[in-house]
């Protein structure tokens, strides 16, 4: 069997088309590669897409929280300085909050975006093979991480 080499895009189906995109780009700072009437093919700079926002059918049910699929999906900021940045910019946004944790392994912020999508942005606190290690220590335990 083929080894998956890394996780490639998501495509997320949003309430609003517009709402969204201006979400997504606004507070969030991803770039348009591709806006369409029905679609919004979003990158962070480096390749063709990263997140693509589909324009939901009228009678799509909401995201619930909890229910089968999407727990979040997660976005790498450089360090705990940029973290700290989306952090501030998201509470001046009013962009409603989850929660904050230290993993040890990264630093993390959740939130949500318009549709309810669980979203968290994170840092690494550590390289590739110290995260590792630390990721399945039985001694590691998530704590909360102060950003204020």
């Amino acid at each position: 069997m083929a080894k998956p080499k890394r996780v490639g895009h998501l495509v997320l189906n949003v309430k609003d088309i517009e709402a969204s995109t201006k979400f997504y780009t606004e507070v969030l700072g991803f770039e348009i590669s591709l806006s369409r009437p029905t679609g919004t093919f979003l990158t962070c700079g480096k390749i063709h897409h990263d997140l693509a926002l589909f324009q939901a059918p009228e009678n799509a049910l909401p995201v619930t929280e909890g229910q089968l699929g999407l727990n979040h999906f997660a976005v790498q900021v450089e360090d705990l300085d940029a973290l700290k940045e989306v952090y501030s910019n998201l509470r001046d946004q009013d962009v409603t909050l989850d929660r904050n944790t230290d993993h040890g392994m990264t630093s993390s912020i959740y939130f949500f975006d318009p549709d309810g999508n669980r979203i968290e942005f994170f840092c690494n606190n550590t390289g590739p093979e110290e995260g590792l290690a630390l990721m399945s220590a039985p001694e590691r335990v998530n704590k909360e991480l102060v950003l204020d």
